[in-house]
C-alpha cells in the first residue's frame, strides 16, 4: 500500500527535483585551494618538477624501447602539464579571490577603526579646549600664592602701624583702687600739654 501523499505547505520552499548535485563546503574547498597555490608558489616545488621532468625525459629516452612508456615528443607529459596548468590557474585565482576579500574585510576594518579614533580625538580636543577654557577663570596655585603673599604683607604693615600708634598713646588705666585717677600736672612729657605751654581743656581749680 503505498504511503499517502503528504500536503504540500506553502511557507516551505518546494523540494527541488532531478538531478541533485553534490554540495560542497567552499570554505574547506577555499582552504584547500590556498594550501595548493602556497605550495606550488614556493621553490621546492620547481626543484621536485624539474626533477619530475627530467627523470621523465631520461627514462623515455634512455630505457629500453619496451619500457618507454611515453617516447620522443612526449605527448603524455605535455598532456600531464597542460592539465596541471589548467587547473593551478583556477586554483591560484580562488586563493587571490580569498585574500582579495580578506584584504577588503580587513581594511573596511581599518577604515572603521580609523573614523572612531578620528571622531575620539575630535572629541578629546573639545574637551581639552572646554578644559582650557574653564582653568582660565579658576584661581591658579601662582595667583593664591601671590595674592596671600600681599594679604599677608598688609596685615604685616597694618600690625607695625598698630603698634606705632600704642606707643605713641599715653597710659591711661586707672588705679586698681578703683577710685578717680590722681592729677597730675600737665607737660609736654604726657602729651596733655602743647608746645605754647596753655593746657588741654579746662583746668582744674584747687
Amino acid at each position: 500500500m503505498s504511503e499517502p501523499r503528504r500536503a504540500e505547505r506553502l511557507d516551505q520552499p518546494r523540494e527541488p527535483r532531478g538531478l541533485k548535485l553534490p554540495r560542497i563546503d567552499h570554505e574547506a574547498f577555499g582552504r584547500w585551494s590556498e594550501g595548493i597555490a602556497r605550495n606550488m608558489g614556493t621553490a621546492m616545488f620547481i626543484v621536485y618538477m624539474t626533477l619530475v621532468i627530467a627523470i621523465w625525459f631520461a627514462w623515455n629516452t634512455l630505457a629500453p624501447a619496451s619500457w618507454r612508456f611515453d617516447p620522443y615528443t612526449f605527448t603524455f607529459l605535455t598532456l600531464v602539464l597542460s592539465l596541471q596548468a589548467s587547473y593551478a590557474a583556477p586554483l591560484i585565482l580562488l586563493a587571490q579571490n580569498r585574500q582579495a576579500d580578506r584584504d577588503r574585510v580587513a581594511l573596511e576594518e581599518d577604515r572603521r577603526r580609523a573614523t572612531m579614533q578620528k571622531a575620539d580625538t575630535e572629541y578629546l580636543a573639545r574637551e581639552i579646549a572646554a578644559l582650557r577654557i574653564a582653568m582660565g577663570e579658576v584661581a591658579t596655585r601662582d595667583f593664591l600664592r601671590s595674592e596671600l603673599a600681599r594679604l599677608a604683607e598688609e596685615l604685616d604693615e597694618a600690625n607695625q602701624r598698630r603698634q606705632r600708634l600704642e606707643r605713641r598713646q599715653p597710659d591711661r588705666t586707672p588705679p586698681r583702687g578703683g577710685g578717680q585717677p590722681l592729677d597730675e600736672p600737665r607737660d609736654e612729657l604726657d602729651g596733655d600739654l602743647p608746645r605754647d605751654g596753655r593746657p588741654e581743656g579746662p583746668v582744674r581749680e584747687h
